[in-house]
């Protein structure tokens, strides 16, 4: 479940927070009253989860190469633990977030808030869930504290400031059967991520449709929403409506 940490800034409880996902992944999602979230080695950002350069470059001038090497192999196995759901902060809906986010035409994005999101986690027997803003840095020339696993995570280059991000993180050991006689952090590689269970009614303020879908998919999402027992708005994309005049 949902708890604070210090190390993570949170946004009010009122910010307006989006999820932009394929369709299908959706109805993964109602299947299993659960959000996915990603293990952070999966994401296509070679950076996710690493230190920056000036980092690098301070560990090169003050330790030996042997403990270096170690330290960047904790790191590398840390990041195999570490999954995360990710949320878009805008009050409004973003074109470049339907096209990044979106693997083909037919998607919806799931419109909450920070409260929404928080309270929507159910008690269970998995690690805490812990949920914060990333903050965007010069790789080049700025450092990221120390001190706390979850640090390196809750940074990203200023390239990708556009997405605003808000991150829900948690941790994911692998049971003790599957690392008997193997390192403690071993991953199975089929292991992409974790579902966790999600009061979806709770989480959901209105879903909205991709621009580019047809009329009769709202229908679609509206009957396929309430099959599952959520009575929620779902509204066309703004990006989709014509001018007035």
């Amino acid at each position: 479940m949902y708890q604070r940490n210090p190390e993570f800034e949170e946004p009010t409880d009122e910010t307006i927070i989006w999820r932009y996902v394929d369709f299908t992944k959706f109805i993964s999602y109602l299947e299993r009253n659960a959000l996915f979230f990603v293990r952070s080695d999966q994401f296509p950002d070679k950076y996710e989860g690493k230190f920056t350069e000036t980092d690098a470059k301070l560990w090169e001038q003050r330790l030996q190469p042997t403990t270096k090497l170690n330290q960047m192999e904790i790191y590398d196995k840390i990041r195999k633990i570490v999954n995360i759901s990710s949320w878009h902060i805008n009050n409004t809906e973003s074109a470049a977030m339907w096209e990044i986010c979106l693997q083909s035409n037919e998607g919806v994005a799931i419109k909450s808030t920070f409260k929404r999101l928080k309270d929507s986690f159910l008690p269970h027997k998995q690690d805490d869930i812990f949920v914060g803003k990333v903050k965007y840095i010069d790789y080049t020339r700025e450092i990221i504290p120390k001190g706390n696993i979850f640090n390196p995570f809750l940074y990203k280059r200023k390239s990708f400031e556009h997405e605003r991000e808000l991150r829900a993180v948690i941790l994911k050991f692998a049971s003790q059967e599957t690392t008997f006689e193997k390192q403690v952090l071993y991953v199975d590689p089929k292991w992409f991520g974790i579902y966790v269970k999600t009061d979806l009614d709770r989480l959901i303020d209105t879903i909205v449709v991709s621009p580019s879908v047809p009329d009769w998919f709202i229908d679609l999402v509206t009957s396929i929403m309430k099959k599952y027992g959520l009575n929620k708005k779902v509204e066309q994309s703004e990006l989709s409506k014509e001018p007035p005049y």
